[in-house]
Parts: structure tokens; sequence; C-alpha cells
């Protein structure tokens, strides 16, 4: 399959890297989360706060199995935790070409300090939960890509710039 597929944390541009790929390859774009919203009829938030993580993580993992089954040479956005279950590495693997979107933690905060929709970034001290997050998903985020991209200081069009040069068609 040549789906082109962006991972990485919460915040590190992959709806944005995502919708502007699809423009520069004429390919759609699916983002896994809002098709899990437009599916349940309510927000992450609100899956997290009625049924928990291990719900929505289910959910998650649905949602590539359905994939496998129906995309083809699209650009797929997953949720920044949906590469932590083996049994999603091994789909995304399967599904296309898997790019990791790698951002330090101070660029993560600096784009989502004021963002209230995140469950996982709630409460005290987020940058803290942010390194603590990073470090436990980076070696599974690692273990699920073909390229690594490193989004710090780079603008948009070198971040696409880089995707296109190392997409395999």
């Amino acid at each position: 399959m040549s789906n082109v597929i962006l991972i990485g944390f919460m915040g590190c541009g992959k709806t944005t890297v995502g919708l502007r790929l699809s423009y520069r390859l004429r390919r759609t774009v699916i983002d896994t989360d809002k098709e899990i919203e437009r599916e349940e009829k309510r927000t992450i938030s609100e899956i997290f706060a009625t049924d928990g993580e291990s719900y929505f993580r289910d959910r998650e993992t649905q949602s590539l199995r359905k994939l496998i089954d129906t995309a083809a040479n699209q650009i797929i956005s997953v949720g920044g935790g949906l590469p932590m279950r083996e049994e999603n590495r091994r789909l995304l693997r399967e599904l296309g070409q898997v790019f990791y979107l790698r951002a330090e933690a101070e660029t993560i905060y600096e784009r989502l300090k004021d963002d209230t929709t995140r469950p996982l970034l709630q409460g005290e001290n987020p940058l803290t939960k942010i390194k603590t997050l990073l470090q436990e998903r980076d070696p599974y985020y690692r273990e699920a890509a073909d390229v690594v991209i490193t989004v710090d200081g780079k603008s948009f069009d070198e971040i696409l710039c880089e995707i296109e040069e190392k997409v395999i068609e």
C-alpha cells in the first residue's frame, strides 16, 4: 500500500502536516482521532471521561483494522498514543510508510500550553507530564517508524519537503 502515515506525540504537527501534505501529494487525509469522534458522536475528552482510556485505545485499534481494508494512497494521521500497542505498530507498518514527527518536550509544551482539550495534559505541571510521556513513547514511535523527522525549529514547508523526499510511491 502507498499510504503515508504520520505518528508522533500530541502537538508535533501531525494534523497540520497531514492536511498540507494531502494538497501537495493530491491525496485524501484521514485523521483517526477525528474518525473516532465522528463514529462515536462525541469528543475524545468525552470518551475518556465516560468510558476511559482503555476503551478509547480499543477504538484506535479498531480504526486501524478498518483502514487496512479500506485505505489506499492516502495520508493517515493517528493519535499520539496509538503506537503504544504492539498490535497497532504492526498494523501501522502493514498500512503503509510510517513517518514519526519527533518534537522536543519544550516545543510540544509551547504549542499545547493553552489547549484544554487534551485529557492527558490536564493537571499540575504539564511540561513534566509531557517529558515523562515522551520518554515512555519515543521508543515505540521509533519502532513503528520507517522515517524519523525532527520538527523542532522547522517550518511546515521544510517538514513537507523532507517527507516528500522520502515517500515511496
